[in-house]
């Protein structure tokens, strides 16, 4: 859309063909609904260091729409932004549909002619070059190409990877997309029990089975088949690569800023004001909030029925690790339909990010999702979107 509206306001006769019933479809659920539209850093070095080693690609693209581009978009066509933790901004009305809005109304200003309930078949091809898309309604040429088809992420909305795959047809490198943005399966069913429990701030440490390790702290959602929020799906890139050698163990520390003999102090606190009650009967005040039947499915049971006034030290110190170091067991991710985004796409080495054309066939530009980028979620990737959009769309 944003390819569209820009090479249609530069003068450029353009025609957008969707395959769903109505364009934004996907659109309209990032966010859960809210649509987090981009994240409100404007130094671009410091968005880029986001991207990894792929940021350096991307340095051509923001310097003609960055952040602050986006923000004056957006706010100049009546969508005020708002900006929320670890600088996500969303729109004040809190809608994502306002977004597709904006963006189909600057389609029409812009004069697009937008066909939907079409499916691209391929692209096709005369002595080698792209010429226009196969489609279940026919043929159609065009003078320049513009693919904005998702990667494999959200598949029910059409995001299905066939760009991926019309991209292979004709010769570029394409690597295999992953789940990336997504949470965790977990084993254990204690995980489960405490299905829509948010904790703020954790620290989670995954360790492979051959002894690699990586930890993360921030939020954590428990779900009813594991773990999800914004540490788990920005943990999930790293944690696949660890899932590779088997499945992978964890250790969550429900007190991160507390060194254990603080938090030793705290039981004992506890414990003080309680002494003829059983363990199991202060549970709630010993975790924090909701993850006191976490504690209590980690903790022997002689030791749940025991008296507080009869703990021994070496069982306060067994309640402190387990407090500060909570076992699981990580055995995959939830797979596409639960991915944010997906990793995988063209190999940038086959892109001239100065325009977002591909360096094989020079009408062709390929952008947002189809490219082989990754990054963690809180607005990284719509902002992807709007940036390679909106410099093929001038490209064009």
């Amino acid at each position: 859309m944003m390819a569209a509206g820009h090479a249609a306001e530069c003068g450029r006769r353009v025609l957008l063909v969707e395959k769903n019933r109505a364009v934004g479809e996907k659109l309209n659920l990032t966010g859960g609904g809210r649509c987090n539209i981009t994240n409100a850093e404007f130094d671009t070095r410091t968005f880029l260091s986001f991207f990894g080693d792929k940021g350096k690609f991307l340095f051509s693209p923001c310097s003609r729409f960055a952040v602050q581009e986006a923000f004056d978009f957006f706010e100049e066509r009546g969508l005020p932004l708002k900006i929320e933790a670890r600088k996500r901004a969303f729109p004040k009305t809190e809608r994502a549909s306002d977004v597709t809005r904006v963006l189909t109304e600057y389609m029409h200003t812009a004069d697009v002619d937008i066909r939907c309930g079409i499916e691209v078949k391929h692209l096709l091809l005369e002595n080698g070059a792209v010429v226009g898309i196969e489609t279940n309604r026919g043929t159609f040429r065009a003078e320049s190409l513009v693919l904005a088809t998702g990667g494999a992420s959200y598949k029910a909305t059409g995001s299905t990877g066939d760009g991926l795959n019309w991209l292979r047809e004709i010769g570029h490198t394409v690597c295999e997309a992953t789940p990336d943005i997504v949470p965790l399966r977990v084993k254990e069913a204690w995980v489960k029990d405490l299905s829509g429990t948010a904790l703020d701030p954790m620290k989670i440490t995954f360790t492979a089975v051959t002894g690699e390790t990586i930890s993360r702290q921030g939020n954590i959602l428990f779900t009813h088949f594991g773990l999800s929020g914004p540490l788990i799906l920005n943990s999930a890139n790293a944690v696949k690569k660890l899932l590779k050698q088997g499945p992978v163990s964890a250790t969550i520390d429900l007190f991160p800023g507390t060194e254990p003999y603080l938090l030793d102090r705290h039981v004992l606190e506890v414990f003080g004001d309680s002494m003829n009650k059983m363990v199991r009967n202060v549970a709630k005040q010993l975790a924090p909030f909701g993850m006191a039947r976490a504690l209590m499915a980690h903790l022997p049971q002689e030791l749940l029925e025991k008296k507080i006034n009869g703990v021994t030290q070496e069982e306060r110190k067994q309640l402190v690790q387990c407090l500060k170091s909570m076992p699981l067991t990580i055995t995959g991710t939830m797979g596409y339909d639960w991915a944010v985004v997906c990793d995988g796409g063209v190999d940038l080495a086959e892109i001239d990010t100065r325009t977002m054309r591909s360096r094989l066939h020079p009408n062709l530009y390929i952008i947002g999702d189809l490219l082989h980028i990754s990054r963690p979620s809180g607005g990284y990737s719509l902002q992807l979107c709007w940036t390679t959009g909106w410099v093929a769309g001038e490209h064009a």
